[in-house]
């Protein structure tokens, strides 16, 4: 039951329409509280802003560049892997991955069995799909590389 105003002025002024029901359009579905309470909220004059402040505090890292005895290892091993490959050796690969959206990226470490080493497209591709580009290497570490440098070979535990 809807309340009627005891103020004299309003009951002379609106009395005709105190006590109807809303109208109902015809052409226009009633609009959701959800809908109706989106039009009131606020506006947001610098679309975009917020997201582009956290992006700029993501922190990322300097790539190192490697002495050429490091980049020899990584060739050596390479190499001793890509002979070794019929073992399906689990190595982990440290390696730099760039940033898509500003100058530096971060150092990831990629475990798993190498499924070859690629010296076409230049990359380590592992079984699960993965791949790492050589020119990202940092390290590589694996028990196929245990008596490497003694040329005993890898030995199946």
């Amino acid at each position: 039951m809807p309340r009627i105003p005891e103020d004299p002025e309003v009951l002379l002024k609106y009395g005709d329409i105190i006590g109807l029901e809303p109208p109902v359009s015809l052409k226009h579905p009633k609009m959701t509280g959800l809908k109706r309470a989106a039009q009131f909220s606020p506006f947001a004059a610098l679309t975009g802003y917020e997201d582009e402040v956290k992006e700029a505090a993501r922190l990322t890292e300097d790539r190192t560049e490697l002495v050429e005895d490091m980049r020899l290892e990584i060739g050596e091993k390479l190499r001793f892997l890509s002979e070794h490959l019929f073992l399906r050796p689990e190595v982990t690969a440290v390696y730099f991955r760039p940033d898509a959206l500003k100058a530096g990226g971060s150092y990831e470490s990629k475990t798993g069995i190498v499924k070859k080493a690629d010296g076409y497209a230049g990359k380590l591709v592992f079984t699960d799909g993965g791949a790492v580009p050589f020119q990202d290497l940092i390290s590589l570490a694996g028990a196929v590389f245990d008596g490497m440098e003694t040329g005993e070979g890898y030995r199946d535990p």
